[in-house]
């Protein structure tokens, strides 16, 4: 498979580089971006070019030659899906499994292959994503019984683009690092459309050689990408945004239930908002729906509790006080005994709106 693209960076890697040519297609700068890169199904000839980093090109090219077009990619949920779904679909040779099968159907008519276990997909791939739900899940796909780890050997890397903490990330990181596979962990900031428009975030930490490798992968699914170092960064810096941002949805359902309760007109809120100093993506986004109590699902309820509650654990564990953090968790623990769990998490809103009907005697 080859395809040709436009980098961000002039530079172009030389021929070591271009053995990457059968495994990655790198997406064009998110200014000049037309969907989809390499039209799916036809899978045309193209040029290799991927952002270059000086210090580690050549580590990077090396490990290059090893590699082939076969990329395995582990759950396929609400996110997971669509991210696949972009690489099927930039034209790379995909191999999917997920544990109700159903869900990989899509992506096999897409011209995906399946496997029957992560240990299966692993032994049959160069390099494995996996996108879990929560830390167990991650911990189990990755080690467990017919666990991705059990299929990975020397020259091949593991990606965990799922939100887990630090100590989960650097249980699989060891795990894998001890088959002689390279780890590196991606988790994503960004929800169901971003995901689907290939707008993703990717904050990555861990092997840096896998990082370039994998780079041209990464600008198909994404818009940017952080290296942040050693394993544990990344999920770090993804709790803190998630933190952020569900303490900011909890503050932004307070002010749509108080402009109406003082005879305001909570859609002229949104659209202040907007224009201010504070505007934000999510307001305008989620604002309406809110409004008219519809909460489709782009990031789950109950995964912006774990991430809060996971956060928590990141503060404590270096004395940091989270005071407003603490306050939205216990918001979103409220919507969750309120069977709100799977809708989008700005449903959290259903929390105080509960706890205005039913006042404490």
């Amino acid at each position: 498979m080859s395809c040709l693209v436009k980098s961000n960076y002039s530079h172009q890697l030389s021929s070591t580089a271009m053995a990457m040519c059968s495994s990655f297609c790198p997406q064009i700068p998110n200014q000049l971006r037309a969907r989809p890169i390499c039209p799916f199904p036809t899978k045309p000839q193209f040029t290799l070019s991927v952002k270059a980093f000086s210090s580690e090109t050549s580590n990077a090219s090396s490990k290059a030659d090893g590699m082939s077009a076969r990329i395995g990619f582990l759950g396929l949920g609400i996110m997971g899906s669509p991210m696949a779904q972009n690489l099927i679909k930039a034209g790379c040779d995909v191999t999917v499994w997920n544990r109700t099968k159903i869900k990989c159907d899509p992506l096999i008519s897409l011209g995906a292959k399946y496997k029957s276990s992560p240990q299966e997909v692993a032994a049959s791939c160069d390099v494995t994503f996996a996108m879990l739900a929560n830390p167990e899940s991650a911990l189990e796909v990755a080690c467990g019984e017919h666990g991705a780890a059990s299929g990975m050997s020397s020259g091949k890397g593991y990606v965990d683009v799922s939100t887990v903490d630090g100590a989960t990330s650097k249980l699989i990181s060891g795990r894998i690092n001890a088959t002689g596979a390279s780890f590196l962990e991606a988790p994503v900031s960004g929800s169901k459309k971003p995901a689907e428009d290939g707008q993703l975030i990717f904050l990555t930490a861990g092997d840096k050689s896998l990082y370039e490798l994998v780079a041209p992968l990464l600008d198909i699914m994404g818009k940017s990408r952080f290296y942040l170092g050693d394993v544990g960064n990344g999920a770090a810096m993804k709790l803190v945004v998630n933190m952020i941002m569900g303490s900011m949805m909890a503050s932004f359902s307070e002010g749509l239930l108080l402009s109406e309760k003082v005879g305001l007109d909570p859609s002229v809120l949104v659209e202040v908002v907007s224009q201010g100093a504070i505007s934000s993506p999510m307001y305008s986004t989620k604002g309406p729906s809110m409004i008219q109590s519809t909460y489709p699902t782009a990031f789950p309820l109950k995964h912006q509790q774990k991430d809060l509650r996971l956060a928590l654990g990141l503060a404590e564990s270096v004395s940091q006080p989270t005071p407003i953090a603490a306050a939205a968790n216990e918001l979103y623990k409220v919507a969750k005994s309120h069977g709100l769990s799977d809708q989008d998490f700005s449903a959290v809103i259903e929390a105080l709106k509960a706890k205005l009907q039913n006042p404490p005697k």
